[in-house]
């Protein structure tokens, strides 16, 4: 009678659970990854983390939460503002809890579906373990990972919304990054006048099409179209700064080849994500074009192959490709209400 009873039980059990992840999922609405025209396949594997609005929505939640960390004033969303293309403003390297400064300029997180690997050095191989980094890092978040398990298993609201967007109220380290992954990957910025330019919807001015010829002269070998960037690492001749002795991918693979090389970042939206360089160390983006024209020097150590072959601008030609970096702006995506902190 015992064993029978037992039994009983257990299948009584199992048959509640899935009856409650499938009645969860009927509230759940599938949403479908966009690839924009002419853009490679994304390299995220969205079968392993389906997209849902639900998920979406409670990852963005958790983006803008400053309760996940430590001392419940930084959230994601601190180091990677909308308005400035999702990294920071206003200071070189990015700053965390007490004040604490790191040691690098926060990242865009723009099109990270398209990205084999995450963070100047390429610490992170997978999108979805990413956020471990940021919330427990001493000078970003912070945080223990059991805390904010904690914080979010205490909070009726959160579980209800776990369990509507994973079926299970009980919420796991998978889930979480799960959902966090959801919105960041989602970020996608295609809709600038260069997007318009290429679909042939608009046309670009003389002076930003002499832009886009010295981009493919100079510029496209590493931050190359539609992304403008790479999977790849280079180092572009910058000494080292001696406020952080930043060795790059070096710190990662202790490869002394890997010295000094940095993850080529995106140049979309370039117009509002100064600081520029891997420690911020340039505000302007005349900075840049100076240093690369004028600065740069081709007997740096492990300076990149790409950038062997001395250039220089003219003042006209540094403007010309300035004119067409800004076309690389997309304002519909750096003011769009889905991403912002929800209300």
């Amino acid at each position: 009678m015992f064993l029978k009873n037992k039994i009983i039980f257990i299948l009584l059990t199992l048959t509640c659970a899935l009856i409650c992840s499938f009645t969860s999922e009927l509230f759940r609405t599938s949403i479908q990854f966009e690839v924009p025209n002419k853009w490679p396949k994304p390299h995220y594997n969205f079968k392993k983390n389906p997209l849902t609005e639900e998920g979406f929505q409670l990852g963005r939640r958790l983006f803008y939460d400053t309760k996940l960390s430590r001392d419940n004033t930084i959230s994601c969303s601190s180091c990677h503002l909308q308005y400035t293309g999702f990294t920071h403003v206003d200071h070189s390297v990015s700053h965390g809890i007490d004040g604490r400064k790191g040691t690098r300029n926060a990242p865009a997180l723009i099109n990270l579906a398209w990205n084999t690997s995450f963070h100047w050095a390429g610490g992170v191989n997978h999108l979805d373990v990413q956020p471990l980094n940021p919330i427990q890092d001493k000078n970003e978040m912070d945080q223990k990972l059991d805390s904010v398990l904690y914080y979010l298993n205490q909070s009726p609201s959160y579980r209800k919304q776990f369990y509507i967007a994973f079926g299970d109220s009980i919420i796991s380290t998978s889930d979480l990054l799960h959902a966090i992954t959801q919105f960041t990957v989602s970020l996608v910025s295609s809709n600038s006048k260069y997007d318009a330019y290429v679909n042939g919807t608009t046309k670009f001015t003389e002076q930003e099409e002499n832009g886009l010829e010295l981009f493919n002269e100079h510029c496209n070998s590493c931050h190359t179209a539609p992304l403008f960037n790479s999977n790849k690492y280079r180092s572009n001749g910058l000494p080292i700064n001696s406020a952080y002795h930043d060795l790059g991918r070096y710190s990662i693979t202790k490869n002394p080849k890997d010295s000094l090389l940095f993850r080529v970042p995106t140049l979309r939206n370039i117009q509002y994500t100064e600081p520029y360089m891997h420690d911020g160390r340039f505000s302007k983006l005349r900075d840049v074009i100076n240093y690369y024209s004028d600065g740069l020097k081709q007997n740096s150590p492990h300076l990149s192959k790409e950038l062997r072959k001395k250039f220089t601008l003219s003042g006209n030609q540094k403007k010309d490709l300035i004119a067409f970096l800004y076309t690389l702006s997309d304002k519909k995506f750096l003011r769009n209400k889905r991403y912002s902190f929800p209300r």
